[in-house]
This record gives C-alpha cells, structure tokens and sequence, in this order.
C-alpha cells in the first residue's frame, strides 16, 4: 500500500488501539483523558449522532477554545463520517451564525464563551446545540436529540454491557477524495469562504510532519494555534494525535507569561506558533534577560561571541521548555532581523508556509536545511512554481498544486475558478522568488503590491519588517497615499512610558525611525510622513493586519 492510499481514518484508529493507557489530550490546569477515555467519548458521541438521525455527510460545527472535548468532537465527527465544520472562536456571532447557515450544519458543538454570545434564532437550520464543556443539550429543536442525550449512558451501557474495549473501536474508512472538513477562511476582505479539504489532503499533510519531525508516543505537545485553524489543526492535533503524542491544551490567550509557566512544566517536544509570539518572546523577555543593554544591540550587531551565543541560546531555549526538536513558525510573515539573530545562535526554527486551500503545508524544510530568510523548500507530494521569466531573481506568484489541494470553496464555483486554473494549479496570492536549489522566498502578497507612479515595485512587508524593531514600535502598516509612502504606527508606549516618555518624546523618537529607515532603503521607497495609532491594528485570525481597513489615511 503505497503511503498516498493509506486511511487517515485508520490511523486515527490505530493510534488509540496503540496507545490505549497513555495520556492523551490534557486541558492545563485541568482533567487529562487517555486514549482509552477519549475512545469511549468518541463512542457515546457516536451513538448519540446515530440516534439523532445524523447521517454520514452531514455537517457538524464546532466553535469554542482549544480544548480536550473540542478534539473529542472533531475525532467523533470524522471517524462517524459527517464533515467537521471548525469555526475559529475568534470570530464576531454574526460571523458563526453565517458559517452554521452557510455550511447547513445540523449541529453545533459549542465553548460556554461562544454559546453566550450566539442567538440559535439567527440559526433556523441547526437542530440542536451541544456545549462542549460537558455535552450537555443547550438548544434541541430535535426529540430525537434529546432522547438520544437523556439516555445516552442506558444506550451506551446496553451496547457494551462489559467494558469498552480497544477490540469496540471500529470505524469505517474513506475514500481519498471524501470530504473532511469544511474550514473557513477568516481572510483579510472580511468575507469568509468554506474550503473544502477532502481526506487526501489531511493524509498527506499529517505524513509530511510525521517524514519531518518524527514524534513518538508519549511526546508532548502544547497546542498553542487555534484549532479552528487548519495549521493548528493540522500540525498540533491531527499528527500528534496519530503520533500516540499527549497533547496540552492552554484553553487561554498564549501571553509570554503562560508561555513561560506551562512549558517549564510540560516540557514539550514539538511546538508550532506564529511569529508574532515568537518576536515578542525575544523581544520581550529573552534579549533584556540576558543584558538590557546589550539586548537592545545584539539585533543589530554582525558578530557576538560564541560564549553569549551560547548564553542566549540555552536562555532562549529554557524559555520553551528546554526539549523541543524544534519550532515551527507558520500563518503569517517571520520579522528578517529576529530571523537572523535566531540564525546566528543556532535556535532550532522552521518555517511553514501554506494555505487553509493546502490543508495547509505547501513549503517547509527541516531547520537545519533552512535558507535564511527562505520558507523552504516545496513539500512532499506537492509541486510549486514562480510565474516569472527570471524566478530566481524577479517576484511573480506563487502557484502549487498536488495531494494536498482543497476541492474547491463550498457551494462557490466561482470564487473556485479564479484561485484554481484549467490545469490544476492553485493561484496563491503571493509574490515570490525560487533559487537554484528549490528554495522559495515570499516577498509578499500580490494584493499588497504597492505600483508607484515611476513604476517601482514596492512590497511594504518588507519595510515593515525594518520599522517593527526600531525603538518603540509594536507594529506598523506602509500605505501609498497620493503617490507617498506613509507609516501607520503603533507604538510600544508601555515601553516608552517605563524609560519616562511622553506623547512628544515617542513622537520625537518615531520621526528619528523615519529618518534611520530611510538611510536603509532606497531613493523609490522612502517613507514621507507617519502617523501614530492609539490601538493595536485589527487583525484576522492568522493575526494578519486587515489592511484593507487602513488605505484611507487623514492628516
């Protein structure tokens, strides 16, 4: 059986026959289930599914925080043969209630802070409500449904007048082209579309991370990336899952502090994060720990010693538990400066890249075949080329196809057909380069392009990427305003307040950025103007800047 006709289903199953009495998902500070426990949860999920008239194909939405039971209900869902709906508990109730309608759910799991915030009224089509802290019936406009939940455990007792057994777990497998999970994109239009992820591409993407990081039973895992996000999904839970992995759920926002307390105690051996955490760690706490002064110069300063290297290193390492394989950073743009000072301690990252249409991996290499400022190379079963008559030296975009390629956007045939071309090859949006030995580098999205009126190409992440670590910035946006270049800025005013600034001295400071960022860029992309912003960019789920919200900008 060659590895693209192997059963996700079965390797689900499989796992939990295998790692019966290990630990297997645990919410911090909380209950821990073994595999044997969540088998049993999957069952009595199962038979309550099969009792309210649900039937393979159906759609079942689950909206809350990472959690234990969030992942119960996913594994119940898939290995029943209905079509998981994940919704990122990030998302405003107007935005669920679309997503539930628009998938035609018939159910909807929900986290307690979720269901509070939704009104079942705006989802005529959903016949129960289930909260997923403990599976209780919050709304059944189904008498099957509460039946089916009162007696639940008589059902379940009947069934299995013994105990539950590894023997008692049998699921039906897939067709490599069925339906899994409809995920959808939080995009930063505003406008949401479902992708449809068939069962190829999960297997696939969950034997990549298996070929390139090799879990064994009883690793841990912290799952820091919302599993309403296919990234999180994928990496974190579904490979771990299947590895035998004991997965550790925060249930709260991943703040340096947490990061900090709950890894000294797990300890994890795998972590996958967006960069933005990564940044702020360094940033935050690693860089003034080691020296406040010499933190601020090290960003900057071509060569250290190799005994402070070693310093920060072990530091920095401690930091995420001291006895991770690596860190995979993935959703949005890594900052090039923390990047290189990552390179020159020798810290163990990767980058991810990819897309929800992906499942999500179109590019990754292990970290120590990383290119420098690369998102690495194309992934197993997958093939990716740059649109431009010299790709190693001049951007055009990014195209892909291959197992891990979604089916298309649910019910939208159209929006379909602008991303996927007659010959299979899914249009990413993004910018990039290729160099000789395969490595791709991103310049940036396509949409975000900014034309200037002498015809220069400027990709504002890039600038971006230089002003986040000047003095005081938390965050920036480059817009094109009447020709000019102006920089939106947010700035790190804690920081500023704690050295004894005021709103002139920050002003003064960021005009002293403006001035040192343009002696680093050239004559075309010079930065004119900035503006201060008093709160924090809006941003999607993937914690990208909806940009789209800022093209405007007054005096």
């Amino acid at each position: 059986m060659t590895e693209t006709e192997q059963s996700f289903i079965a390797l689900i199953e499989q796992s939990i026959k295998t790692n019966w009495y290990l630990n297997a998902l645990t919410d911090y500070k909380g209950a821990t289930l073994q595999y044997r426990d969540v088998a049993r949860k999957i069952e009595k999920i199962h038979i309550l599914l099969e009792n309210a008239g649900i039937e393979r194909g159906d759609k079942i939405a689950i909206c809350g925080r990472n959690s234990a039971h969030w992942t119960v209900t996913f594994l119940a869902a898939i290995t029943y043969g209905a079509v998981a709906v994940p919704i990122l508990h990030e998302f405003k109730a107007d935005q669920v209630h679309n997503i539930v309608n628009h998938s035609e759910s018939r159910l909807l799991f929900a986290g307690d802070q979720m269901w509070e915030n939704l009104n079942e009224a705006a989802m005529p089509g959903l016949e129960g409500v289930i909260e997923l802290r403990d599976f209780a019936v919050a709304v059944s406009r189904s008498d099957k449904l509460t039946y089916a939940r009162e007696h639940l455990n008589e059902i379940f007792g009947r069934k299995y007048p013994c105990r539950f057994r590894p023997d008692d777990v049998s699921y039906q497998t897939e067709q490599p082209e069925d339906l899994a999970i409809i995920n959808y994109t939080s995009g930063t239009t505003g406008y949401s579309k479902g992708v449809m992820l068939p069962y190829r591409s999960i297997l696939s993407n969950v034997l990549f991370f298996k070929e390139k990081i090799g879990l064994k039973a009883g690793d841990r895992i912290v799952s820091m990336l919302p599993l309403g996000h296919v990234f999180g999904m994928t990496v974190d839970f579904l490979y771990g899952f299947t590895a035998g992995a004991h997965l550790w759920f925060l249930t709260r926002m991943p703040s340096p502090k947490i990061i900090a307390e709950s890894f000294a105690e797990i300890r994890p051996r795998c972590i996958a994060c967006v960069p933005l955490i990564v940044e702020k760690i360094f940033k935050k706490d690693i860089l003034p720990k080691v020296d406040n002064k010499l933190g601020k110069l090290l960003l900057h300063v071509p060569i250290i010693s190799d005994k402070i290297k070693e310093l920060i290193r072990q530091y920095a390492m401690e930091v995420f538990g001291g006895n991770f394989i690596e860190i995979i950073i993935g959703g949005a743009p890594f900052n090039a400066e923390v990047e290189n000072f990552l390179r020159m301690i020798d810290f163990p990252y990767t980058i991810a890249y990819g897309m929800t249409e992906c499942g999500p991996i179109i590019c990754h290499s292990h970290w120590t075949e990383l290119k420098a400022a690369s998102c690495g190379k194309v992934a197993a079963r997958m093939e990716a080329k740059v649109l431009s008559h010299y790709p190693s030296e001049v951007a055009g975009e990014l195209i892909c196809r291959g197992t891990n390629l979604m089916l298309g956007y649910y019910k939208n045939e159209e929006a379909t057909r602008q991303v996927i071309d007659e010959e299979g090859w899914l249009h990413t949006g993004d910018m990039a380069t290729i160099d000789a030995e395969g490595n791709i580098f991103i310049k940036g999205r396509c949409k975000n392009l900014l034309l200037t009126a002498s015809g220069q190409n400027i990709y504002p992440e890039e600038i971006e990427a230089k002003l986040n670590n000047m003095p005081y910035v938390s965050e920036s946006l480059i817009v094109l305003q009447q020709d000019k270049l102006v920089a939106l800025i947010y700035p790190d005013s804690d920081d500023a307040f704690a050295h004894g600034m005021n709103m002139a001295d920050i002003e003064k400071a960021m005009e002293e950025n403006r001035v040192e960022l343009n002696r680093q860029l050239p004559a075309y992309s010079q930065i004119t103007r900035f503006k201060l912003y008093p709160e924090e960019f809006e941003k999607t789920a993937k914690k990208s800047i909806k940009r789209f919200l800022y093209q405007d900008i007054k005096e």
